[in-house]
């Protein structure tokens, strides 16, 4: 069984719909009107232990709120939901004591005591042993890089400082699941490529299975292997990153560089159905393909027959581009590539 599952899960809101002003305040007072928000419409969701999972969406797609239900925050409109064996708005003192949780815009940390005694409070609320809690600090000091803030309140924290520190707190006592929203907002490179590679290590290491959703495409290729996308509250892809680059990234890119100029050559590339000139200079160019018309190989010979090639380098459309087609609408996720 997987150890998360869900079924025909989803979420409606009543929301209120007021006139303006005083007088649409009294009136609504009187006279309630309300409108259903769909949320997450009925969905099917399936996680085994120890995958990383990318949970991606527009903003409003029904991501937060998935989550959410699965960590018992919110009691589904519908359907059914079991996170290691346990429902989790049902049982949410069991629930909790099974899953970390960091949301970028909040912390667990108590605002106005050194970070090390709000570790020293979830040692006792989680009940962890003393040589698995001292084991787990001291990895995740070194890990994080967190000594030089250790003893600070979270008050005076930077947002990286406190983002390492909600992320060790959340996995303090081994949960088996980490749901991640947004963990890396607002973040330098730096601060964001320590959390990224914190989290590989716990999932390599002790197999965590980690549920991300985030707009960082970077978090994606670095971290999941498994790509969800979600989109007016319904699931439109569930593969591999890998899959979802390969069926639809249709444009292959090649970069150019030559030995002289080639303006016979722009000049027949301009004019080509499936195929996009862009000079950097006259001797450096790229030309973007439709990898469904033609091949690498078709591409490199035109070049050549025209002069010299003293180097070339291939891109892959990356899955930011892939993503951007599907929000936009110009992807559709039922059909795969010719």
């Amino acid at each position: 069984m997987s150890i998360i599952e869900a079924r025909g899960l989803s979420k409606s809101f009543q929301q209120a719909v007021k006139e303006p002003g005083l007088k649409g305040a009294l009136k609504h007072l009187l006279v309630p009107k309300n409108i259903t928000k769909v949320a997450v419409q009925p969905l099917d969701l399936s996680i085994e232990a120890g995958e990383t999972v990318a949970y991606v969406g527009p903003n409003g797609a029904g991501k937060s709120t998935t989550i959410k239900m699965l960590s018992g925050i919110l009691m589904p409109s519908a359907g059914s939901i079991s996170v290691n064996g346990i429902n989790p708005y049902k049982k949410r003192m069991e629930n909790a004591a099974q899953i970390g949780a960091v949301f970028g815009q909040r912390t667990q940390l108590w605002w106005d005591i050194p970070i090390v005694e709000s570790f020293s409070l979830l040692k006792d609320i989680y009940q962890i042993p003393e040589p698995v809690y001292r084991a787990n600090l001291d990895q995740f000091i070194e890990l994080l890089g967190m000594n030089e803030f250790i003893h600070l309140s979270a008050r005076k924290l930077s947002l990286g400082q406190r983002m390492r520190a909600d992320l060790a707190a959340a996995l303090l006592h081994n949960p088996p699941i980490v749901y991640l929203d947004e963990p890396t907002i607002g973040l330098d490179v730096s601060v964001k490529q320590k959390i990224r590679e914190f989290i590989k290590k716990i999932n390599q290491e002790q197999q965590t299975t980690v549920m991300l959703t985030t707009h960082d495409l970077g978090d994606i290729e670095d971290l999941c292997k498994r790509l969800i996308i979600i989109d007016h509250g319904s699931i439109i892809y569930d593969g591999s990153l890998s899959e979802v680059k390969s069926r639809f990234a249709k444009s292959r890119v090649i970069f150019f560089q030559v030995g002289s100029p080639m303006p016979e050559l722009y000049e027949q590339l301009a004019q080509t159905d499936g195929m996009k000139l862009e000079l950097q200079n006259e001797q450096e160019f790229s030309v973007s393909f439709d990898r469904y018309e033609y091949t690498a190989s078709d591409v490199v010979s035109r070049v050549m027959r025209h002069g010299e090639v003293i180097d070339f380098r291939m891109e892959d459309a990356n899955i930011e581009q892939v993503i951007k087609a599907v929000y936009d609408g110009n992807l559709d996720l039922n059909q795969s590539g010719q």
